[in-house]
C-alpha cells in the first residue's frame, strides 16, 4: 500500500547491530542514513528510526498493559496494518523463528463488522510492536461503529 504522507517514529534501542539485525534482516526493512548512534529504517513506507540508549534495560517489566480481550495489550506499542495474507505469512515466519509473542495471534470479531487479525511481540530492546490485518481494511480500518 503507497504511503502518500509517510509518519516518522523513532524508538530507543539498546543495541544498533541488534535493531539493523531485528528490523533489517528478520522484518526486512530497507536501511535508510545511519550513523554510530542511529540508524533510519524504511517500515512499510515510513520513517522508522532507532536511537542508542546503552543504558537501556528490558523495556517490558516497566510498560502499561491495558485489558483488551482478556489480554494485557502492552502500551505504548507500534506496528502496522497489513493485508491479511501479509499478516499470516509475517505471523507464520515470527513463529518458526521462535519470537515470543506477548498476544499470540488472533482473529477479533471474528464474522462481524471490524474483523481483524493482531498479534504483539517485542523487538530485542523490548518496544513493543503490534502487527494487524482488517477482513475489510479499506472499509473498516476508521470506521466509528
Amino acid at each position: 500500500m503507497p504511503v502518500s504522507d509517510p509518519f516518522h517514529l523513532a524508538v530507543q534501542v539498546r543495541d544498533i547491530d541488534e535493531a539493523r539485525q531485528f528490523y533489517g534482516e528478520f522484518l526486512g526493512c530497507p536501511e535508510g542514513r545511519s550513523s554510530e548512534r542511529w540508524v533510519d529504517f524504511d517500515l512499510y513506507g515510513h520513517q522508522f528510526v532507532c536511537h542508542l540508549n546503552p543504558a537501556m534495560q528490558d523495556a517490558r517489566e516497566n510498560s502499561h498493559k491495558n485489558p483488551v480481550d482478556g489480554h494485557g495489550v502492552p502500551v505504548p506499542h507500534f506496528g502496522i496494518v497489513l493485508e491479511m495474507d501479509a499478516w499470516q505469512t509475517l505471523a507464520d515466519k515470527l513463529r518458526a523463528h521462535g519470537i515470543e509473542f506477548e498476544i499470540e495471534p488472533y482473529v477479533r470479531f471474528q464474522g462481524e463488522p471490524g474483523e481483524q487479525a493482531t498479534m504483539f511481540f517485542y523487538d530485542p530492546s523490548g518496544n513493543a510492536l503490534e502487527f494487524k490485518a482488517f477482513k475489510d481494511r479499506d472499509g473498516q480500518l476508521f470506521r466509528k461503529e
